[in-house]
């Protein structure tokens, strides 16, 4: 379980066990248990969506993306705004684009990429409670992005060495396979997840055409727009059943 807790540290704020005699490789290492830790998450936001969803969809909405920003430690949504900032200010110069990722401040495009996010998906979230369904589709939401954070490690090439190169050359390729078939067997009941590997499909062609790679602010910003947009499938499988 030690990569489980390392993932479990670095992905959220929830407590772990300390591990011992830490190396940066047992970071990389730990990249395989992403999907896992997703699923946790999932299963504490569906938690408090079903708690609160009885009462009013859109509080069940706040919560569940108050819960979903705090538990994470904005770490993706860090990612978003700094990804999004390269790509505006960078007018595809891929050498503009990493120096401006490489600025700790945060500029307008990031603030707009920032609040466009936390609108979409309590939008989205209030529509999917509305439906009053079982707000369970939310516990592989979660699971699905981080998988595509792995997996975009391992088919991109690293645009400047870092954590996501690590994840690239550590995590191997046995068990994401496998976190693959066990979350697209899982994904069956809800009709919108069926398009998970789509959306992970296109923030990957994405990162490719626009800046040739990616970073560890890419891998973050991906597990957001992937949320988004899996939660946007869902809403409309339930509103349009297929």
């Amino acid at each position: 379980m030690r990569g489980f807790f390392l993932a479990l540290q670095f992905l959220t704020r929830l407590p772990a066990p300390a591990v011992r005699d830490f190396q940066a490789e047992d970071l990389a290492r730990s990249a395989a248990w992403f999907p896992a830790v997703g699923l946790l998450l999932g299963a504490l936001l569906a938690l408090i969506g079903a708690a609160a969803q009885p009462f009013d969809p859109w509080l069940a909405a706040l919560l569940t993306l108050i819960a979903w920003v705090w538990l994470t430690g904005g770490l993706h949504l860090d990612g978003l705004a700094d990804t999004f900032d390269a790509l505006g200010a960078a007018h595809r110069d891929k050498e503009r684009f990493q120096q401006v990722l490489s600025d700790p401040h945060v500029g307008s495009f990031g603030v707009i990429a920032l609040i466009l996010q936390l609108a979409a998906k309590l939008v989205l979230l209030g529509l999917f409670f509305a439906q009053g369904e079982s707000p369970f589709a939310l516990l592989l939401i979660p699971a699905w992005a981080r998988l595509g954070a792995l997996w975009w490690s391992q088919s991109l090439p690293p645009l400047k060495p870092g954590l996501g190169e690590h994840f690239r050359w550590r995590a191997g390729r046995g068990l994401p396979l496998l976190w693959w078939l066990l979350l697209l067997a899982a994904s069956v009941p809800f009709a919108g997840l069926w398009l998970a590997p789509l959306a992970l499909l296109f923030w990957q062609r994405f990162l490719l055409s626009k800046v040739g790679g990616m970073t560890g602010d890419c891998l973050g910003a991906g597990v957001e727009v992937s949320e988004s947009l899996l939660l946007l499938a869902v809403v409309l499988a339930m509103a349009l059943p297929l």
